[in-house]
């Protein structure tokens, strides 16, 4: 990009400072230092001047927003595997092309799946917080603090795509059987290897389910796709487990089984008015009946460093005249 003019690029947030250096370096980067969520007005004044917008899966970019867009705006890229944050028809419509950070944090999703898969039937967080809130500790006692064995148990996976296999991966080294729904069947050898059970209805897999795993996409077609008839189906001694998106599940209706005891209990790193949490969640959490994290899935440093070179790589990409490798199109759903 010698002898060009650098492409002016306004980034929502606060990004590791490896990318952040490196967007410096490669373009006019406007970095958000205070690491302050940008208010509409800011958005606003954003798309009215750059050449490229770096959102979040937290900034709104929604149709009204992209119409305000100046002539400059060409690009959004996205920080983040998700585009439910961005209105992708619109922006397309206009001109705009969108990508997005795909493949990059499969493995740290799926661990932190895994781990509140293990968290919630066998109780950790409370026991971590009988220790470190009041240290009234007995010692040990054959029938305190039990939970549940995962061993053996048929885990339910919703969304069998690269974070849903690397989910039944993990859980199948946990001696757990593995069952899934997904729009279309994976590769038998995929199955194979996995010894996995294709359920063409979810509503007869979740009947059966002693864990279920919530990893597909938001989209329009999977809102509350665990809708409250769906959640009835769920055994009462069933965990659900959701490290996708909070408005796959129907929150209240989950709140509401968990506070009835219509459901062992659940682990949950989205909710589905974020950043805003369900007071009953908080409270069913301090029972003990549910585990709630802020959205950490992803949180890794290795993650957001590849997430920010996937960025760096579409920009240079376009900019260099060429489709960027993560172009996202408009939904045909």
């Amino acid at each position: 990009m010698a002898g060009r003019k650098k492409p002016l690029v306004v980034i929502s947030r606060k990004l590791p400072d490896a990318i952040e250096t490196r967007m410096r370096e490669l373009f006019d980067a406007r970095l958000n230092v205070e690491d302050r969520p940008l208010t509409q007005p800011e958005l606003v004044a954003a798309v009215k001047e750059a050449d490229v917008l770096v959102p979040t899966v937290t900034d709104r970019i929604d149709a009204s927003l992209i119409a305000q867009a100046g002539e400059n705006l060409k690009l959004i890229a996205n920080f983040g595997n998700g585009v439910d944050n961005i209105d992708v028809a619109a922006a397309a419509a206009k001109g705009i092309m969108v990508t997005n950070t795909p493949n990059v944090l499969t493995e740290d999703t799926a661990d932190m799946t895994m781990a509140l898969m293990l968290a919630v039937p066998r109780r950790l967080t409370e026991g971590a917080a009988m220790l470190s809130d009041d240290g009234k500790w007995a010692g040990w006692s054959p029938t305190w603090m039990l939970g549940r064995r995962i061993w053996g148990k048929r885990l339910g996976i919703v969304g069998m795509g690269r974070i849903g296999t690397a989910v039944a991966r993990r859980a199948k080294a946990f001696g757990l059987s593995i069952h899934y729904h997904n729009r279309h069947r994976v590769a038998p050898a995929t199955e194979d290897a996995l010894e996995a059970t294709y359920w063409d209805s979810l509503d007869q897999m979740l009947a059966r389910m002693d864990i279920i795993s919530v990893n597909c996409p938001s989209t329009p077609g999977t809102f509350h796709l665990l809708s409250a008839r769906r959640l009835a189906l769920l055994q009462p001694t069933a965990y659900v487990v959701n490290t996708a998106r909070g408005d796959i599940i129907d929150e209240d209706a989950l709140v509401t089984m968990l506070e009835t005891g219509k459901l062992a209990g659940a682990g949950l790193d989205v909710f589905e008015h974020e950043p805003a949490v369900n007071p009953k969640l908080v409270r069913l959490a301090a029972k003990g009946k549910v585990v709630i994290l802020p959205h950490m899935g992803s949180a890794t440093i290795e993650g957001r460093i590849d997430m920010g070179e996937k960025v760096i790589i579409n920009i240079r990409t376009f900019f260099d005249g060429h489709r960027p490798p993560d172009r996202v199109l408009p939904s045909r759903v």
